[in-house]
């Protein structure tokens, strides 16, 4: 009884159908966002008198740190950073940042 009852609501369009209806986004032109970001996506890639972001910050030297552990935020402007993320420097080669990508060495006082 109860189950007649809510399919009958369901198709009666009182209660929203547990169905979810994926239509394509398109701009006001009628083209559809997924050929834009693909087509941005691949001019941008083609265009290499521009660097990627990866090369930028692979040519930043690796930061100098007088102590074991550095709090990296990506920028001085907490509204240009990334969470803050505590990075240790044991280790003999550069930590990198998860987030930005910067490179820390520990400055050896030896």
């Amino acid at each position: 009884m109860a189950s007649n009852l809510l399919k009958a609501l369901i198709r009666s369009q009182i209660l929203p159908s547990s169905r979810r209806n994926f239509s394509v986004a398109t701009t006001q032109l009628g083209i559809p966002t997924d050929d834009l970001v693909g087509n941005h996506t691949a001019k941008w890639m083609q265009d290499r008198s521009k660097k990627s972001p990866m090369e930028l910050i692979s040519e930043v030297p690796p930061i100098k740190v007088d102590g074991r552990i550095v709090a990296c935020e990506g920028d001085t402007n907490p509204a240009l950073g990334h969470p803050i993320e505590f990075i240790c420097l044991d280790l003999n080669e550069p930590a990198i940042c998860k987030y930005c990508g910067l490179r820390y060495v520990q400055d050896h006082h030896h």
